[in-house]
């Protein structure tokens, strides 16, 4: 009895690196790309802006090759491929971000383990203003804002609770894509650090 007295006042572990990550960088830029040249040459590119946090969508071309080369390259920062999942290749530990959509999935994703929940489609949910809703039953669940972020929105969705945000094309902008300027996309991944690190937190 008093042995199980003792482990509940042990300290909780400390949280998995990629959370860490995700919180510290408070900005995951998602890329979807038609080839994995694209996809590598774009990914430097935005780490060249500042990105610290990537994962590249399952139905890129070469996607695991892609990461893996990255990982090389860029062995302390954070890479993943999107199936609801941030996975690190590594294989050193797995974080699993369950999307959801209402308090109940919040609690259910919550009650099943989850560290942290991607809340999507957030700008179809009333955007910052749902975040925070959500946060005030929930201040003690991480959560990233996902789906129609904008750079000019970053600082109010930190603001509203949210942890990070999921940037898709406000990084990887699709004229810059299709032309393969890649100047653009380090200039986007620059400025969407910037406002990050301005967001009050």
């Amino acid at each position: 009895m008093a042995l199980a007295s003792l482990s509940l006042f042990s300290p909780p572990p400390p949280p998995p690196k990629t959370l860490t990550a995700i919180q510290n960088s408070r900005v995951i830029a998602c890329l979807r790309a038609h080839d994995g040249k694209t996809a590598m040459d774009a990914a430097s590119a935005a780490l060249r802006g500042g990105i610290s946090v990537l994962e590249i969508v399952m139905s890129t071309p070469g996607v695991l090759e892609v990461i893996k080369d990255l990982r090389k390259d860029h062995p302390s920062l954070t890479f993943g491929v999107v199936i609801e999942i941030l996975l690190e290749l590594e294989g050193s530990e797995i974080l699993y971000i369950p999307g959801v959509m209402t308090p109940t999935e919040v609690l259910l994703a919550y009650n099943a383990g989850a560290k942290i929940v991607k809340v999507y489609p957030v700008s179809l949910l009333g955007g910052e203003k749902y975040i925070s809703a959500l946060k005030k039953p929930f201040p003690h669940v991480p959560m990233v804002a996902s789906q129609g972020v904008t750079t000019e929105s970053i600082g109010r969705y930190i603001e509203a609770g949210a942890s990070a945000v999921v940037l898709s094309d406000a990084i990887f902008d699709k004229g810059a894509m299709r032309q393969r300027n890649y100047d653009e996309i380090e200039r986007l991944a620059s400025c969407a650090i910037l406002q990050a690190n301005q967001a009050i937190k």
